[in-house]
């Protein structure tokens, strides 16, 4: 039953799932007409939102950009490239690389989102290499399924914004530190599950592959011509203006590196654990410009990742029009709503990740859908009683969950693979049917 119905979603996928771009142009065009038809809105007007906010979340579009950037910078270091090399010696058969790739991917976006989804391309690619004999598109679709973790980890803008001064809600339910959403019950029990169970499931799910995706050997080259960086030694470059040797420098990349690890710990002396989202590309930029060691290095690896960006940054203002019409027509309202009215004390929390999962189709961006959800789910929670951490928990879960059939944030690991989103996304669909359980359970029991 369980390979009838992964081959059935990857029939249909592979069918009927446009590229990532054309998909968000459609949901503009559904959002556009559902608020026409729910709202009362004129076409007029709802051109009127669209276009007025089309440009709203350019500083937001910068830090999330910036995290794919830092995150691939530093996973194209040539300290984690080995890393990586050694890791996927783990693997020796096609079961063994499906849990290793689904581990190490789920690990490294509960560290950092972006880093997690290079690293996770990455590694899938040393173990390809491995064993050929492994379906390509599944290790690139465990890959992308530790994504799902990301938004219970330390880059979940979420939790991290409303542990900051000066959030949005900060009246309304004051500071709430991530040891209440983190490093709470909800998000331990969830998080831990996930980590246990998600290699077990994709291991299953290769088990039902009807046709086994072998990778094709020119994408075994992928890593170098996607994400190529500079390998010669500073010795060996012919330098011969000053300001060549600037570049190739290891001294200018060690100073500015210490000069920036020693910020980051005055940051954290000064203010404790606070891992808002400037500072978590603070830290991955100054990592990666050490890691590279000089800065000729750090630039090559600068010009793959801003490539591998470019999917995210078109496509960040299309999302953000959508999510123009949702808030000023009172779509996204009407939508939340429902759900509050039909909710307690205790359904809150889970209820609001059911509403957030949908709202993620139009919005696949946590912070985004914060501004949007934030005020009307905390203030529903406090009007019944309901616990505000494990609420917020629940709209960054709900984001996160239904990132596996919301192709957006597949962009930069499709990048690197050499793979379009039709080609991993029937895996993808199992995985969210699966992981409703065990967050239903977090936010239903803890």
């Amino acid at each position: 039953m369980l390979g009838a119905i992964t081959n059935f979603f990857d029939r249909m996928v592979r069918r009927y799932l446009p590229d990532a771009f054309l998909f968000a142009i459609i949901l503009t065009f559904v959002v556009f007409i559902l608020g026409m038809i729910f709202t009362g809105s004129s076409p007029v007007n709802m051109v009127k939102y669209w276009g007025g906010g089309f440009w709203g979340l350019l500083e937001f579009a910068m830090q999330m950009s910036l995290i794919v950037v830092t995150g691939y910078i530093l996973a194209n270091s040539p300290i984690v490239k080995k890393i990586l090399g050694r890791i996927s010696k783990l693997a020796n058969s096609p079961g063994q690389a499906v849990l290793l790739v689904t581990l190490v991917a789920s690990i490294a976006c509960l560290i950092n989102y972006g880093f997690g989804l290079v690293v996770g391309a990455l590694l899938a690619i040393h173990v390809a290499k491995r064993v050929p004999s492994a379906d390509y598109r599944l290790l690139m679709a465990s890959a992308y399924s530790g994504f799902l973790l990301w938004h219970g980890g330390l880059s979940g803008s979420i939790p991290l914004s409303i542990a900051t001064d000066n959030h949005m809600l900060i009246e309304e339910i004051g500071i709430v530190p991530v040891s209440e959403t983190l490093f709470g019950g909800p998000n331990l029990f969830i998080v831990g599950t996930l980590l246990l169970t998600l290699p077990l499931l994709n291991r299953l799910l290769m088990k039902s592959a009807r046709n086994v995706g072998q990778i094709d050997p020119e994408l075994l080259n992928l890593q170098q011509k996607v994400m190529e960086i500079e390998e010669e030694e500073p010795e060996t470059i012919k330098s011969v203006t000053p300001a060549e040797r600037l570049e190739n420098s290891r001294i200018i990349s060690l100073l500015i590196g210490i000069l920036g690890l020693a910020f980051v710990l005055y940051h954290f002396v000064s203010k404790g654990f606070d891992l808002n989202l400037n500072i978590v590309n603070f830290i991955f930029l100054f990592l990666g410009i050490l890691f590279h060691g000089t800065p000729r290095r750090f630039l090559n690896s600068v010009s793959g990742a801003v490539k591998n960006a470019g999917g995210i940054i078109i496509q960040f203002p299309f999302y953000a029009g959508i999510m123009g019409m949702m808030t000023s027509s009172g779509l996204s309202e009407q939508l939340s709503m429902f759900f509050v009215n039909i909710s307690n004390e205790v359904t809150l929390p889970w209820l609001s990740f059911i509403s957030a999962g949908i709202l993620n189709f139009f919005i696949p961006s946590g912070g985004g859908q914060w501004a949007i959800q934030g005020d009307i789910m905390m203030s529903a929670a406090m009007n019944l009683g309901a616990d505000i951490p494990k609420t917020a928990i629940a709209v960054a879960w709900g984001d996160a969950w239904t990132n596996m059939i919301q192709p957006f944030w597949a962009l930069p690991l499709l990048a690197i693979a050499g793979l379009k989103v039709r080609d991993i996304m029937g895996f993808c669909v199992m995985v969210l049917f699966f992981s409703f359980i065990p967050i239903s359970i977090g936010l239903l029991l803890f």
